[in-house]
């Protein structure tokens, strides 16, 4: 028998279980997969964005959604606190643009190693097993019933994750446990997803990176939502890369909205300046091919795609271009309008909205107030954030309460908030 269980050993699990233990109670960590931390590996493309060198505020500010119900688990344990934690486990870390915090090994693992030397160093007891359903008597929990054996215990810490990536174990295990003792589990929606395309151009140019372009993202009453520049991939169904799915966080209401993306493939030169550029080489180009100058503005595979939507053809010699000609190609290069059918499916995204509804859980232990002695910590709560080490920022603060929690919860032998 273990003080408490945690289910899951993502990272808000692995938090939970170093600081429950930390704090002097006997701990289990169960995790399905044989490693833990299978999420982690593929975060910040394998490099791991560990949270984001900022201050409390700054952390709430970018959650779009529940930021309040945050207040007081960040702030107990903000970034600060994070980088000390890793640094402490032997890793050096740095700082890199918009104050993205990573190991400066740039490998995901040695985050990984690290969390695992914390919980062998506290005691914590890992099991690889599958969590099936809670046991409780009356308004206590007593223990976990697993695939392969019974886990008794007084607290029970449930960190299974959302629906994103599956194949890591994030196969929605929470959601069902929280049903089960009374819970409300708002649906599981994408964020930080690929986006889906209307125009079939975008996999015509399948592969292609695109660096420093800026995005607008507007509503169908033209508001701008989001604006941002950085780096963007075509593929074959749409958009993907660092912005688009910034930008999808902010898209969170498919059903009643149609978005579209304006992009700025020349966001260094105002209109004005590149009309000027386009004059010069025109000029210098008089006698050539149309799609001759075109490859020195644009990457190859642009090219075509852009030629057929300026409507000029691209064996036309630049000197008969017309000055409305001239015009349509600069609003093409400033402002390529891609409207937007959807998200990508659910499992593909980076993390999920939706989840266990925050009201129904108190904010500074992250305790059920459906049954004690039960803690949520990470992202089966319905919270999520943009990218730069936020979503992983959250599940470091929560899942640190909850252990602290439920820790001082079972030493006082009460199943009381």
């Amino acid at each position: 028998m273990s003080d408490i269980v945690v289910i899951g050993g993502g990272a808000a699990g692995c938090m939970a279980a170093f600081s429950a233990a930390q704090s002097g109670a006997s701990v289990t960590l169960l995790e399905r997969n044989q490693k833990l931390g299978r999420k982690l590996y593929i975060t910040g493309k394998g490099r791991c964005n560990v949270c984001n060198d900022c201050t409390v505020e700054e952390v709430l500010r970018n959650v779009p959604h529940n930021s309040r119900f945050l207040t007081s688990s960040v702030t107990r344990f903000p970034p600060e606190e994070v980088k000390t934690f890793f640094q402490a486990q032997g890793v050096p870390l740095k700082t890199e643009r918009g104050n993205r915090v990573f190991p400066q090994s740039d490998h995901a693992s040695d985050i990984i190693d690290a969390l695992l030397r914390a919980l062998r160093k506290s005691g914590v007891h890992i099991v690889q097993d599958r969590a099936l359903s809670l046991c409780y008597s009356g308004d206590s929990v007593t223990g976990v019933e697993g695939e392969h054996g019974h886990y008794s215990c007084k607290a029970v810490i449930i960190a299974t994750g959302g629906v994103s990536y599956p194949l890591t174990g994030s196969t929605g295990d929470g959601y069902r446990l929280a049903q089960a003792i009374g819970h409300t589990v708002l649906p599981a929606k994408p964020s930080l997803i690929p986006l889906v395309a209307e125009q079939e151009f975008c996999a015509k140019m399948q592969g292609l990176s695109l660096r420093n372009v800026a995005i607008q993202v507007r509503n169908q009453k033209k508001k701008t939502i989001f604006a941002e520049q950085g780096e963007l991939l075509f593929t074959h169904f749409g958009l993907s890369g660092p912005l688009i799915l910034s930008a999808s966080a902010h898209m969170r209401d498919f059903e009643q909205e149609h978005y579209y993306i304006n992009l700025d493939l020349k966001p260094a030169l105002d209109e004005e300046k590149l009309d000027k550029r386009l004059l010069r080489d025109f000029e210098e180009n008089a006698n050539r091919d149309f799609h001759n100058v075109l490859e020195g503005l644009l990457p190859r595979l642009m090219v075509p795609v852009i030629g057929a939507l300026s409507g000029i053809p691209g064996d036309a010699k630049v000197h008969s271009i017309t000055k409305a000609q001239r015009r349509r190609l600069l609003e093409l290069l400033k402002c390529l309008r891609i409207d937007i059918k959807g998200p990508r499916p659910v499992e593909e995204a980076i993390v999920t909205s939706g989840g266990i509804k925050t009201a129904e859980v108190n904010p500074t232990t992250m305790q059920s107030k459906k049954l004690p002695g039960v803690y949520f910590a990470g992202e089966v709560l319905d919270v999520d954030a943009y990218t730069g080490g936020f979503n992983l920022q959250i599940a470091w603060s929560t899942g640190w309460a909850a252990g602290k929690a439920a820790a001082q919860q079972t030493a006082e032998g009460s199943g009381g908030e």
